[in-house]
């Protein structure tokens, strides 16, 4: 029997349902067909023309995103902006979109403790649970096998990341030992992270004023948006192939950081 996109996303969402998305989360099958046969899947943070074009060359006709192609609705299909582009592009050559965006976030064993164990944390628990006891919710918080000096932790984040730049708070501790993390856009559970007791806290996103709200209690690290977020790329490919072996999973070389950066 050949594996269909249905398929794929049954073992995505027996790993993170997608009851466990946001209100305003799009995640599942955007673009295509759940019963078409799958030739091959990419994987990506996000869908760009890029992506497509390596699809095609890969004869991958199901890409599998972290971040939805769709969040509102399309009123026209006339390539008028770059989503409304890939839209037309993927439908025309028949390769279905399907995103894994906050329900992969919340999982148990989710997209945080990825990025905690590709840090060398240890003893990780949810940071945010959905409730009392529960695995799921939003990030982690775990601590380093010994404690480290800061900037010497900051400089192996920015390395194990690819991080252009790194953005922080006043560096109130000489040295870290446990770690709190949310990927993507966290800047509202900083007080999570302070009631664990952790030394310092990565997320993305933060604004002007959430580098003021650590107020001395704790180290606030911006490490970027899809710096935090490319290890769903790697996770997803496990998710994938644990279940299903039987065609092609690529990892994308065309995922690319929007933000670029000038040193």
């Amino acid at each position: 029997m050949p594996v269909k996109v249905k398929d794929v996303a049954a073992a995505i969402e027996a790993f993170a349902p997608l009851s466990l998305q946001e209100e305003y989360d799009n995640s599942g099958l955007n673009v295509g067909d759940y019963e078409a046969g799958v030739t091959g899947v990419l994987l990506c943070v996000d869908v760009t023309e890029s992506v497509i074009d390596e699809a095609l060359s890969l004869d991958a006709n199901l890409v599998v995103s972290h971040h939805p192609l769709l969040f509102h609705p399309l009123r026209q299909l006339v390539d008028a902006d770059f989503t409304q582009r890939i839209v037309r592009r993927a439908l025309l050559a028949g390769i279905s979109l399907y995103a894994a965006h906050t329900n992969l976030d919340s999982a148990a064993g989710g997209m945080s403790f990825r990025l905690g164990k590709l840090l060398g944390l240890t003893g990780m628990r949810v940071l945010s649970p959905h409730r009392d006891g529960a695995e799921t919710g939003f990030g982690v918080v775990g601590d380093l096998p010994e404690a480290i000096p800061v900037s010497g932790f900051l400089q192996q984040v920015k390395s194990v990341l690819h991080c252009g730049a790194i953005r922080h708070s006043e560096l109130c501790r000489e040295q870290v030992r446990r770690v709190a993390l949310v990927t993507g856009a966290g800047a509202s559970m900083l007080g999570d992270a302070v009631a664990a007791g952790a030394d310092i806290y990565l997320t993305a996103d933060m604004k002007y004023n959430d580098f003021y709200a650590p107020d001395g209690r704790i180290v606030a690290v911006d490490v970027g948006h899809f710096e935090s977020e490319y290890c769903a790329i790697g996770l997803l490919h496990d998710i994938i192939t644990k279940k299903i072996a039987t065609f092609a999973v690529h990892e994308s070389v065309h995922s690319v950081n929007p933000v670029n950066y000038f040193i």
